[in-house]
């Protein structure tokens, strides 16, 4: 397990302006909580993506 597998990206207005890696996908998951709380607000989106794997696990908001 790489220690960078778990890439959490915010976007605001669809430009990337926060990104954090972690090698534990509990981790991430806390921290896309956190991130969401923190920055959640129209024009935002928060994605969670499985580097091993290329696998977008979760976004925020969910897709349409």
């Amino acid at each position: 397990m790489s220690d960078d597998r778990y890439h959490l990206t915010l976007a605001v207005a669809g430009r990337p302006v926060a990104h954090g890696w972690w090698a534990v996908e509990a981790t991430a998951r806390d921290k896309l909580t956190e991130w969401v709380g923190e920055w959640g607000q129209p024009g935002a989106k928060v994605t969670l993506v499985d580097e091993d794997t290329s696998r977008v696990l979760t976004e925020w908001p969910e897709p349409a």
